[in-house]
Order: structure tokens, then sequence, then C-alpha cells
């Protein structure tokens, strides 16, 4: 990693500082925003590893971690940030005391921390991985009101040889002005998301399927689907990480337009007539509608996603194009053929009113067999590529209740 702090060069530190933030202010989406904050944290400062932590209610919930050591060779690394770890908020534990005092902590040794200190460093995960934390740089995120939102962790300084150095008085107060903005940053990202739940609540209230947990299950897989596309195909880090950041919320109103549809066929439990799913079908093209008149770039993929996310790539999904001929293969965006993959399997491997959960290997059957007919057969693949990373991800959401405290 690029070491950025310039220790003393105050111009060039405050230069670096702005022309971060106004990246951030651009990234939309929570769990990219996440990234991008820790991972500039580890950049300024040349952390080998580093987690952030959200507050909900009286407990700090795991939300984001990257480590160069332990997933530099791990291609499934990603399935670690979607674990369901929280901490309580109290003096015992480093996270906790921060979050609780709202100062921040720095640690030259976690493993030689006085006694009389009311924290202790758990020391389980360096056990179980055979990681070695030394130094700690632990620091508050604070909104506009001064209210602790989550923790900053960032662990083991490096010096130019890669070996642990402690964390300077230097690092410590850019850090921590830093997170000042960055938590500002999770404030507006916050409420964006919010907004969204809230159309996904209202579908909710119509369609017994459209769930917060299964909408957050869809868009998160369809990240990881498009992360693994975009390396394959080598596409810029910057461009990736910009369809990253909309993609993840735009892919959270997929099936929005279901709340145009009568109840009477919406949660009917039996299977469907032939003029009750062409009903059905419409909600594609009202999902549409909802954004017809998009003022920005992820609302623009929200309605890319609604329209085709149901379009099949050998041409006979809906709605199709003037005319119902349905659209086939690359004609369909690439954003709602991701979303398809993902919407199936969650579809099938969670129970519906309608149906029982499938097992595992059933699902993966079905998938194989709907390749290259309804679904994208590369993408399909890249799906299978990443399934210890989905599988995470559906025990991360599997209920309504992570969802609220995610």
């Amino acid at each position: 990693m690029k070491y950025r702090f310039t220790h003393g060069a105050t111009a060039d530190n405050l230069n670096l500082l702005l022309s971060t933030l106004e990246r951030l202010h651009h990234i939309k989406d929570l769990h990219s925003l996440l990234d991008s904050i820790l991972l500039e944290s580890r950049s300024f400062t040349r952390a080998d590893a580093g987690s952030i932590y959200l507050r909900s209610g009286s407990t700090l919930r795991f939300s984001y971690v990257q480590n160069d050591t332990l997933f530099r060779n791990d291609l499934l690394c990603n399935k670690y940030i979607y674990s369901n770890q929280e901490i309580v908020i109290d003096e015992k534990s480093l996270a906790g005391w921060v979050a609780k005092t709202g100062s921040p902590l720095v640690i030259d040794d976690v493993y030689d921390i006085s006694k009389e200190e009311p924290y202790t460093f758990n020391r389980s995960f360096d056990e179980i991985s055979t990681y070695r934390t030394k130094s700690m740089l632990i620091v508050p995120l604070k909104s506009s009101n001064e209210e602790v939102v989550g923790v900053i962790q960032l662990i083991n300084a490096m010096d130019e040889e890669g070996k642990p150095i402690p964390f300077t008085e230097e690092m410590t107060l850019f850090i921590a002005q830093f997170a000042f903005h960055a938590a500002v940053a999770i404030e507006r990202a916050l409420t964006l998301r919010d907004q969204v739940l809230r159309i996904v609540k209202l579908s909710e209230l119509r369609d017994p399927e459209e769930t917060a947990a299964h909408v957050y299950r869809v868009s998160s897989c369809a990240t990881e689907i498009y992360l693994s596309w975009a390396e394959r195909h080598s596409v810029p880090r910057a461009e990736s990480d910009k369809m990253k950041d909309m993609l993840r919320i735009a892919s959270m109103l997929h099936d929005a337009g279901k709340v145009g549809i009568p109840d009477s066929i919406l949660r009917k439990q039996a299977k469907l007539t032939e003029e009750e799913f062409a009903v059905i079908k419409q909600h594609a093209a009202f999902g549409a509608k909802l954004f017809e008149n998009a003022n920005s770039e992820w609302e623009r993929l929200a309605w890319e996603i609604m329209l085709n996310h149901h379009e099949h790539w050998d041409g006979n999904g809906y709605p199709g194009k003037d005319g119902g001929i349905g659209k086939k293969g690359n004609e369909i965006p690439l954003s709602a053929r991701i979303v398809a993959v993902a919407d199936v399997y969650d579809a099938l491997i969670n129970k519906r009113v309608y149906k029982d959960a499938w097992e595992e290997e059933k699902v993966f059957h079905h998938l194989r067999q709907i390749a290259g007919k309804q679904l994208d057969p590369e993408l399909v693949d890249i799906f299978f590529d990443i399934h210890d990373v989905i599988r995470a991800i559906q025990g991360k959401w599997q209920a309504e209740g992570s969802v609220l405290k995610s």
C-alpha cells in the first residue's frame, strides 16, 4: 500500500485530506463508503489492517474489514465483510472504550496493556488466524452533533521493511480529523439508505416476499458478482468502484414496481393463472415508471434494473422491446443480468409463502440448468466462483432483525 501521509508537511497533508474528502462526498452507498474510509485511513498511516464498527443502540456492529497480510491471497476475502460480530459499548474492550468515552486510543503493543487499564485486547482472532496484532489506533466516528456513530480500528502501522511500528501522534491527529468528516459522510449515506428502505417497506406492506432482508441479500450478491465480473474484464478500479457504489443501492429497488399489482394476485399462495401472471409481469414496467425522470446516475441505474431484470438470456423474458419481443443476450443491460442471478438464487434458497427453501445443491443444479437460457452463463460461472461469499451474505441477512441492526 502506498504511504500517503507526510510527516511535518502540513500544507501537503491538508491538501491530501481535502482531496480525499471530496471523493468521499460523491459516494452514495454505505458499504462502498465504509470500504473507502477504511482504505484511505490505512493508506494515510500505512496500517496493515483495520475494521469499522457502526453503532447500533448500546452495541457496536462489525461493518467492514481489510487485512493485507491475511487477505492478500484469499480470493474470497469479501466473505469476512458479512460477519455479524457485535461489541458491547463499555470500557472492557478497546473499541467499546473508544465508543463510550469518545476519545482516541493509541496502543504501541496490545499484548502489553497495563492491568490497571479497564480494557483488554481480545486475542481470539489472532489465535485463530495466526495473525499478530501489535500496534493499534482506534478513533471514534462522531456525527455533526458530537454523537459517536461508530469506530475506526487501524492495526499495525508498518515501516519501510514491512514491520509493525507504533502509530505516531501526527497520525492520530490526522485520522481524528479525517474521522469527523467521514462520520458526516456516513450520516449522509445512512439517510439515503433509509430513504431507499422506506420504498422497500412500502413494497413489503403489499408483497410479503419483498422484505428488507431479501433486498439486502440481492443487492449484496449482485455487488459481489459485479466486482468479480469487473476483475475478470479488467475494468479500471475507478470505474468499478463507481458502479459498485450505485449498483448496491439501485438493485435494492428491483421489484418496487409490485406496489402497482393488486393484492388478490400479489398475495395469492396458489399457482397463478396465465391471466394473473400477465398482470404480475407488469411490475417491471411499473417500477421503471418510478424512475423514468431520474435525476442521478444511480436512479437511472435503478430504472434500468427494474425494467430489465426479468428479461431472459435466450429472449423469452419480459417486458421485452417494442412489440413484445424479449431482449436477448447482451441486449439486456449488465446490471439487470447480474440482479437476475442474485434474485433467482435468493428466491430459491429461502422460504417463500408458496414454497419451502430449497437445499443448496438443488439450487446449484437449477442454476446450472438455466444458465444460457434464463441467465447469463458467464455470470452464473462467476456466482459459483464466489459461492462462499454468497453464503456469508445469506448468513448475515437471514432475518429482518439483522437488517435493522446493519
